[in-house]
């Protein structure tokens, strides 16, 4: 019999016909998913998987939840699709739910397809409220793969997209693992980030910054939980000069940090939300930007010249209003925060106790990352920043071995990051660290003493 006969008729029409992201097309060889439920998908083979990866950190109510199922199917018997100049019970009824959610005076709600084409529209708002161009981004951060969010984005994506037009400003946001400015404490990182952030304003003329954004715990790029005290400075900063403070939240909100929205965990009131996947865990594209009074009223009597198709698309909405509502009746926001702080983190401890190759975890609700490393003294990666072929072996070795016990990982550069859906119960984390145990025997057999 040969492979191709083994092969199921979906695999062989996506190997046929689907072009993937972020893919060299010929070295690919797709999991054919058939289904799934709660914190588990299977295969076209029956194997079935621990979802440590929420898929792309957005299926934070996890694989088949009945109820948003249901709320999907009686939408579609009621109305399909509208154009956005139309109101729209499931678009108004979302818009106020998220406003409501939100903190402050955010109020309003433009609805997109999903997150970089949020922070495209927000930096649109914020360069016409304000009048000025440049818009300040960290590195360590994703935005997007749309042409302004990547050229925001501060990862190596960036790298083969790059338009060469003016206008985004990069900055060192904290890390205190890896401090670019050799700090000793999380309170001195705190205090030199912000001074960074002082300095590029001054030789960029602050006056020049229509926003500066900042995924509000950065997600892709090591779930860095900023220092306490970072995004209250970051906030005085741009009230001080006048610049638009955005916060992406695409993938730190909704349930995710264990609060509706991270910013919420340091009561910090940004000008700008921008959201997607949690907001309906991705059962159909949805994204928006959360936006302040202030903001809005600048366009109360001028034309906001953006718009899309699909913008509050009636069935996104509806799966938006329901999941929001099956959140506040199951507590999923506190099982978040509560699983996090009592399984999550003590189970990851004791993983770093007994696998020299950790560095260090972090995180908070379902959203942590364990750093591997080569020497816990020198902190040399495990593998280099933004290893390929051969230099990534050992993280390719480690989410195998994962794959190969029924655990689905997220690993990206040195990391894994431990990101299952918000509904996740103390009994599923048991069973997929004990996997991410014995997996980590690989790394640490490349740790140097």
């Amino acid at each position: 019999m040969t492979l191709e006969a083994t092969k199921t008729q979906a695999y062989l029409d996506d190997r046929a016909h689907v072009f993937h992201s972020w893919s060299a097309q010929g070295t690919l060889n797709p999991v054919e998913i058939t289904g799934g439920l709660g914190s588990y998908f299977w295969d076209s083979t029956g194997k079935k998987y621990l979802d440590f990866s929420s898929q792309l950190v957005n299926l934070n109510i996890g694989h088949q939840h009945p109820k948003l199922v249901a709320a999907i199917q009686e939408q579609a018997g009621k109305l399909c699709t509208v154009a956005p100049p139309f109101a729209n019970e499931s678009r108004s009824e979302a818009a106020r739910l998220i406003t409501e959610l939100a903190p402050g005076d955010l109020n309003m709600v433009f609805f997109t397809n999903g997150g970089a084409e949020a922070v495209e529209n927000a930096v649109r708002m914020a360069r016409l409220h304000t009048g000025r161009q440049k818009v300040m981004s960290t590195y360590r951060s994703y935005h997007g793969s749309t042409s302004t969010a990547i050229a925001m984005t501060g990862d190596p994506r960036r790298w083969p997209n790059e338009t060469g037009t003016a206008g985004i400003v990069k900055f060192w946001g904290p890390y205190a693992y890896r401090s670019a400015f050799h700090s000793s404490n999380e309170k001195e990182e705190c205090q030199r980030a912000l001074q960074h952030l002082e300095d590029t304003l001054m030789v960029e003329g602050p006056h020049t910054i229509a926003m500066i954004a900042l995924e509000s715990v950065v997600g892709t790029n090591g779930i860095l939980v900023p220092p306490d005290g970072y995004l209250q400075g970051v906030r005085d900063i741009c009230d001080r000069y006048g610049i638009v403070m955005l916060c992406d939240e695409v993938m730190a909100g909704f349930g995710r940090c264990g609060e509706w929205f991270a910013v919420n965990k340091w009561n910090v009131v940004p000008d700008l939300i921008t959201f997607a996947k949690g907001v309906n865990s991705g059962y159909l594209p949805l994204g928006g930007v959360v936006i302040s009074q202030k903001i809005a009223d600048t366009f109360k009597d001028r034309q906001f010249p953006g718009g899309l198709t699909y913008s509050g698309h009636p069935l996104a909405c509806a799966s938006a209003v329901a999941s929001i509502n099956i959140f506040k009746e199951e507590k999923i926001v506190e099982n978040a925060k509560n699983i996090g702080a009592t399984v999550i983190g003590p189970e990851l401890e004791k993983l770093k106790a007994k696998h020299p190759s950790i560095g260090e975890v972090r995180g908070l609700g379902v959203f942590w990352a364990i750093e591997l490393v080569r020497n816990r003294e020198t902190r040399e990666p495990l593998v280099p920043f933004n290893a390929a072929g051969a230099d990534a072996k050992p993280m390719l070795d480690i989410a195998a071995a994962c794959k190969k016990e029924g655990l689905w990982p997220f690993a990206h550069f040195n990391r894994m990051h431990i990101v299952p859906p918000c509904t996740v119960s103390a009994d599923e984390i048991r069973e997929g660290m004990a996997i991410i145990d014995q997996a980590l025997d690989i790394a640490d057999s490349y740790y140097k003493n």
